[in-house]
């Protein structure tokens, strides 16, 4: 009789287990990379978003002009002290131009706060016409949210002393009457957020000799550098 030649069942088995393995290791390898692309698609999706609310912040915090925004109802013969900028570590209020996209034209009282959310503090952005401006108004129009899942945030300002020298940077605005120099915000994303925000420096009322460090010993140019110095050295 002929013997039939094949596989035995242990080769079989063999082959079935080296053949499971490379599946494992080539689905491995597939998820591995699908988890690498969505990840990449996510940090880029954030990067965008910061990067728009960072050139929004700035833009408005630029354009913020000196009108007072705590109105007189009448009702009282003196009117209050002019209000034109409100400022603490977690808030800021002035009036500015209001995009298009976000409501109606032209000035309006704006309010950008750091309030508790989900995963840290979310940056809400809050406005309100000037005319008749009145603070719960703020409350009437749908809160735009900018940046969540900050760890740390902080805003600064920077003002003239009475001789026209600058001063310090500071996180409290003790002359709601007057605009500051220049706003500065910090922030610090809670661990797992890859994005990172630039140190904002937004210019808000600069003459010339300012700029041009005219006749002063310390420039606006080198009050911003000193204020991002200063971020290094505490990183």
């Amino acid at each position: 009789m002929k013997r039939v030649s094949g596989f035995t069942l242990v080769e079989m088995l063999l082959a079935m287990t080296l053949l499971s393995i490379l599946l494992a290791l080539a689905y491995g390898g597939l998820h591995a990379a699908t988890r690498a692309t969505d990840r990449g698609q996510q940090i880029l999706e954030e990067s965008g978003r910061l990067r728009m609310a960072h050139q929004f912040v700035r833009k408005q915090i630029n354009q913020a002009i000196p009108l007072a925004f705590n109105q007189t109802d009448g009702e009282t013969l003196e009117a209050p002290e002019p209000e034109v900028f409100l400022g603490s570590p977690e808030s800021i209020r002035y009036v500015a131009p209001m995009p298009g996209y976000l409501g109606f034209g032209g000035p309006q009282v704006q309010e950008l706060t750091f309030v508790s959310g989900d995963e840290g503090l979310d940056l809400y952005l809050t406005h309100a016409l000037v005319q008749g401006f009145d603070e719960s108004r703020l409350d009437d129009s749908e809160p735009v949210l900018l940046i969540d899942r900050v760890e740390r945030a902080e805003f600064q300002f920077l003002a003239r002393d009475e001789e026209g020298e600058l001063t310090e940077w500071t996180n409290t605005w003790e002359t709601p009457g007057e605009l500051p120099v220049a706003v500065a915000l910090d922030i610090q994303f809670v661990e797992g957020n890859y994005a990172e925000w630039p140190l904002l420096v937004a210019a808000v009322k600069v003459d010339g000799s300012v700029v041009d460090g005219a006749g002063n010993q310390n420039t606006y140019r080198s009050a911003i550098q000193e204020l991002i110095e200063k971020r290094r050295s505490q990183d």
